[in-house]
C-alpha cells in the first residue's frame, strides 16, 4: 500500500528537499482541545522556519497519510479520543475497515519508512513500562525501531517508564542512542534520568552522518536522538517523579492498563502540576521539531555521504 502524501510533501520528497515526520496521537490523545491543534500547527511552523517540511502522519478513511492539512489536524484535536490510537499492530484494522487512525511512534516510523521520510520528531518514546516484570508491558516503539530506518528526535523515553530497563533493551537491539549536547539520557520533563547515553553528537551534521553509516553498513532501524527539554521548561526529576508515582498507583486503583495508561497519566500529571506538565511537553515538542528540521536538512544535503558519493550527485 502506498502512503498518501500531501502536495507539499510529495513535491520535496521529489525533489530532495528536507521532510520530517510528526506524530497524530499526540493530537488526539497527548493533549485537550485546543492546546493540542494550537500545539500541532506551531510544530509544524517550526520545522518550515528551520527549512524543512512536516510531516503530520495519520490514518484518514482507512488511507495511510503524510501530511494534513489545518483541518485535518482540526478534525483530530477536536475529535480526540474518538479517533483510534494506532500502532503498528493496528493499522490492519483501521486500514481494512476504512477507519481514521491517530499513529503512535510505533505507526508513525513504519509509515514514514515507507513513504521515504528519515527524520520523525515526536515528544518522548515509548519504552519498557514499570512493572514489566510481572505484566510484560512494553512498547511497541521498541520493536519497530530495529526495523525502520528513522532518526528519531524525542526528549528521552517517557518519565512514566522505566527508564534503565529502556536503555537496556535498546542496547539489546543494537539500537543506537545519542545524546545531542548531552552526556545524560533525559526523562521527558527532566533534562536528566541520572543514566548515561553510550554515544553523543555535537550538530546536526553528525546525526546525520551517523544515520547515514549505519543504513549504509546494512544495519536496519532507528537511530535515536535524545534531545534534552529546554533548560527554562524543565521540570527536575526531583520534583515531578512523585507525581508520576501518585499517577501510577491512581492508575492502578482504577484498572487502568494497556495503551491506555499514557493518556492518563498525562492527564492526571497535567492536573497535579496545575498545567506546567503540559507547558513542558509543548517546549520539548516544539524543540524537538527544530533538531529534526535540522537534521533532515543535513541529511538532505548529503551530509555524510563520502566524497565520491557526492560528485554523482552533482
Amino acid at each position: 500500500m502506498k502512503v498518501i502524501l500531501s502536495p507539499e510533501v510529495s513535491v520535496a520528497l521529489s525533489a530532495g528537499r528536507p521532510v520530517v515526520a510528526l506524530e497524530s496521537t499526540i493530537i488526539a490523545h497527548g493533549m485537550a482541545y485546543p492546546a493540542n491543534v494550537e500545539t500541532a500547527l506551531a510544530v509544524e511552523e517550526v520545522v518550515r522556519a528551520h527549512g524543512a517540511v512536516p510531516a503530520t502522519i495519520a490514518v484518514i478513511g482507512g488511507k495511510l497519510k503524510a501530511g494534513l492539512s489545518a483541518e485535518e489536524i482540526k478534525m483530530f484535536g477536536q475529535s480526540g479520543p474518538e479517533i483510534m490510537k494506532v500502532s503498528v499492530r493496528d493499522l490492519p484494522f483501521v486500514v481494512g475497515r476504512g477507519l481514521a487512525g491517530a499513529t503512535t511512534v510505533a505507526a508513525t516510523m513504519r509509515i514514514a519508512a515507507m513513504a521515504g521520510i528519515p527524520v520523525f520528531a515526536t515528544g518522548g518514546m515509548g519504552g519498557v513500562h514499570r512493572g514489566a516484570g510481572e505484566t510484560f508491558d512494553v512498547s511497541a516503539d521498541l520493536t519497530e525501531m530495529t526495523r525502520s530506518n528513522v532518526v528519531l528526535v524525542t526528549a528521552g523515553a517517557k518519565a512514566i517508564l522505566d527508564l534503565p530497563l529502556t536503555l537496556e533493551r535498546l542496547e539489546t537491539d543494537g539500537v543506537p542512542v545519542i545524546g545531542y549536547r548531552t552526556g545524560d539520557f533525559p526523562a521527558f520533563y527532566s533534562r536528566s534520568s541520572g543514566l548515561k547515553v553510550p554515544m553523543r553528537a555535537e550538530s546536526a551534521e553528525e546525526v546525520a552522518g551517523i544515520a547515514r553509516a549505519k543504513w549504509e553498513l546494512g544495519l536496519p532501524g532507528a537511530v535515536i536522538v535524545a534531545n534534552p527539554i529546554p533548560e527554562a521548561e524543565e521540570i527536575p526529576a526531583s520534583e515531578i517523579e512523585p507525581v508520576i508515582a501518585a499517577a501510577l498507583a491512581e492508575a492502578g486503583r482504577r484498572g487502568i492498563c494497556g495503551k491506555e495508561v499514557t493518556p492518563f497519566l498525562l492527564a492526571e500529571i497535567t492536573t497535579k502540576t496545575q498545567g506546567r506538565s503540559l507547558r513542558a511537553n509543548i517546549a520539548l515538542v516544539k524543540n524537538n521539531a527544530k533538531v529534526g528540521a535540522e537534521i533532515a536538512v543535513a541529511y538532505a544535503t548529503g551530509w555524510g555521504t563520502s566524497k565520491t558519493e557526492l560528485a554523482g550527485l552533482v
